[in-house]
């Protein structure tokens, strides 16, 4: 059963190939979300990898656009300081975002003041249309942080935008300085996540270029009083 897998090792490993195409595809204009796992196998290769192959869905939900996508994921047994090898392939073609994206890409370069937001969504889960970029951005870019962090026994998601601040720049790129909460999903009984604490993510975006995190750090937990 579809529901079954993506609790399963399969599902996470296709958690994990969905934010790394987020990354690769993803932008204010285009917010991808794993629609669907529709099958999946799992292998120990010879030294010390694990590659799962993964056809799954997934949609851009602002775009009304479903396509289907391949994936192989290669962990790196016992060494947490290398991040999973991913290649994926694309049945079909995504919607164009050029329009969104220009106009996004025009609005923030004409405003008087640096962009600065928090909390988003909400307390209640609300999201402000004019924020909905912000955040498209904010997931692509975590793609990066996920990729960068995950192991076979992780998966993660991004959780709320908790501060961003654009940074004035003197070339044509826009630079964004996030603060993110991610969870991590820790019970297939339930559908259970945890907070695994604050991330710093240096975004810089073009319309032409896409995505580049330059900068990420796990923020140190602040002790309780």
């Amino acid at each position: 059963r579809a529901g079954s897998r993506m609790e399963a090792p399969q599902g996470r490993a296709a958690t994990l190939a969905a934010a790394c195409l987020s990354y690769s595809r993803g932008g204010p204009g285009r917010a991808l979300a794993l629609r669907a796992l529709t099958a999946a196998s799992a292998q120990v290769s010879s030294g010390a990898a694990r590659p799962h192959l993964h056809p799954w869905a997934f949609s851009s939900p602002a775009l009304d656009n479903i396509v289907n996508c391949t994936a192989e994921v290669l962990y790196h047994l016992g060494n947490t300081n290398v991040a999973p090898d991913v290649h994926f392939e694309i049945d079909g073609e995504l919607k164009s975002t050029d329009e969104q994206d220009n106009m996004f890409y025009n609005q923030i370069r004409s405003l008087k003041e640096e962009l600065v937001a928090q909390d988003i969504p909400d307390s209640h889960g609300n999201v402000p249309p004019e924020m909905e970029p912000i955040r498209a951005l904010a997931q692509a870019a975590a793609g990066y942080v996920v990729w960068q962090n995950s192991t076979e026994d992780t998966r993660y998601h991004l959780a709320q935008i908790k501060h961003v601040r654009q940074v004035k720049r003197s070339d044509d790129y826009l630079e964004f300085d996030y603060m993110v909460l991610l969870h991590e999903f820790v019970s297939q009984h339930t559908l259970c996540f945890l907070p695994t604490g604050d991330w710093q993510m240096t975004v810089l975006w073009h319309p032409q270029h896409g995505v580049k995190v330059t900068q990420n750090s796990r923020q140190p937990k602040r002790a309780e009083r």
